[in-house]
């Protein structure tokens, strides 16, 4: 099981797009096990196969902290065929690379979402036309206006790509309204990445806009090139497998709040 664990996470632990390009590269496994079901540990749940707690690569166990996150785990092993598809199984990756990569150091991923609050997609606006102009503006400046208002974050806005400092101040507040746990800390990193915004990642754990808003709003430029010139298939078919990672992301930080 230890292998197939390893297909399942990937390499990286916060980089949903490389465990997928791993994972399509491996052969799948056959079933190894009958039953997949939840049990109690101190401090959380765990995730059983045939009665056995489920392990990290390095025989860390997977401890969950919430039943109903353990619960939605065991479902995808229990969805699992005659062989395992570790495409299908999100959560169980995303739950391996908080064990495993995460608990003993959420402060320094909470720094490195923060860092993209020095050059967030938000800040950078097209010049022309005026309907894309229009729509980004729809999307982001309720965000933005959010930022300022209730977190008291400030953040300079630019037209193009040319990089905008911004404030220390800024950065620090919005910084501040991190989420303090490594499970919702690692969610809020998969969908920073994802999006490439810590201000939707901000948005979306704050229930500031649904999770659909957030992942339109994240696609402003995109769907605006797909409504001028048609639907890139490639395009569209990496957008879908990013898509997977996003609700399994929102998934955890729901449970986390519940």
């Amino acid at each position: 099981m230890r292998e197939l664990f390893e297909e399942v996470a990937g390499q990286s632990p916060l980089d949903p797009g490389e465990a997928v390009r791993r994972t399509s590269r491996t052969p799948q496994r056959k079933r190894f096990y009958r039953e997949a079901g939840v049990g109690e540990s101190d401090g959380g749940f765990t995730v059983t196969l045939d009665g056995k707690p489920i392990k990290t690569p390095s025989g860390r166990l997977v401890l969950v902290p919430k039943r109903a996150i353990a619960e939605a785990i065991a479902a995808e092993w229990r969805a699992q065929g005659e062989t395992i598809a570790p495409l299908t199984m999100p959560l169980t990756r995303f739950a391996n690379s908080v064990v495993q990569s995460v608990v003993d150091r959420a402060e320094l991923v909470a720094d490195d979402i923060a860092k993209y609050l020095g050059s967030d997609l938000l800040f950078y606006r097209a010049g022309h036309p005026e309907a894309l102009v229009a729509k980004e503006a729809a999307h982001w400046d309720p965000i933005v206006f959010w930022a300022a208002e209730t977190l008291g974050a400030h953040f300079m806005l630019a037209e193009g790509i040319n990089h905008v400092r911004q404030p220390d101040a800024a950065i620090a507040a919005a910084r501040a309204a991190l989420p303090g746990d490594p499970w919702s800390i690692a969610a809020l990193h998969v969908v920073t990445t994802l999006t490439g915004s810590a201000l939707l990642a901000l948005a979306l754990t704050h229930g500031v806009r649904e999770p659909a808003d957030i992942w339109a709003a994240a696609h402003v430029d995109e769907d605006f090139n797909t409504e001028q010139w048609g639907l890139d298939e490639e395009v569209a078919s990496r957008r879908a497998a990013r898509a997977v990672d996003f609700e399994a992301a929102t998934r955890i930080l729901n449970a986390m709040k519940a």
